[in-house]
C-alpha cells in the first residue's frame, strides 16, 4: 500500500521552482550551471543576458536562470526576480576588491518586494585558488549574520571541480 502510495504522490508531485544565480562577472555563475547540469566543467564566454536551463532532481524541477554579472547588466536583475524562489549568489572568493560591491547587491536584491520569500545560498567559489578568502570570512564581510528575514547558508566552493 505504501509504494502505491509513493507512486501516485510522485505521478502528482512534479514540483518547478525558480531559482536565480547572480553574481559579479567572472565569478563563476556559468559553470556553476552547467557543473548542475552535466556534472561536468564547460569553457564559457561572459553571459550577456542570461543562460537558463531546467535540472530535474527526484521529481522537482529547478529552472535555473544564470543571469549575466557586468555591471551594465545588474541593473536588469530585477526583471528576472518574479517567482524566485532560491537566488543562488556566487562570490569570486579570490576578488576581494569588488566585495563591497556584491554585498550592496545581495542588500540592494534581498529588500526587493519580488524576493522577500527567497531562501539565499551564497557559493564562495574558486577555494582551489591561492589566497581566497574563507566562506567565513566572506560571510562576515557581507555581515550574512544581519539577514534575518531570508533563510540563507554559505559554502565553500570550486565550480571547476565541482567541490563544495
Amino acid at each position: 500500500m505504501g509504494l502505491l502510495f509513493a507512486k501516485l504522490w510522485s505521478l502528482f508531485c512534479n514540483q518547478e521552482h525558480k531559482v536565480i544565480i547572480v553574481g559579479l562577472d567572472n565569478a563563476g555563475k556559468t559553470t556553476i550551471l552547467y557543473q548542475f547540469l552535466m556534472n561536468e566543467v564547460v569553457h564559457t564566454s561572459p553571459t550577456i543576458g542570461s543562460n537558463v536551463e531546467e535540472i530535474v532532481v527526484k521529481n522537482t524541477h529547478f529552472l535555473m536562470w544564470d543571469i549575466g554579472g557586468q555591471e551594465s547588466l545588474r541593473s536588469s536583475w530585477n526583471t528576472y526576480y518574479s517567482n524566485t524562489e532560491f537566488i543562488i549568489l556566487v562570490v569570486d572568493s579570490i576578488d576581494r576588491e569588488r566585495l563591497a560591491i556584491t554585498r550592496e547587491e545581495l542588500y540592494r536584491m534581498l529588500a526587493h518586494e519580488d524576493l522577500r520569500k527567497a531562501a539565499v545560498l551564497i557559493f564562495a567559489n574558486k577555494q582551489d585558488m591561492k589566497g581566497c578568502m574563507t566562506a567565513a570570512e566572506i560571510s562576515k564581510y557581507l555581515t550574512l549574520s544581519s539577514i534575518k528575514d531570508h533563510p540563507w547558508h554559505i559554502q565553500s566552493c570550486c565550480a571547476l571541480t565541482g567541490e563544495g
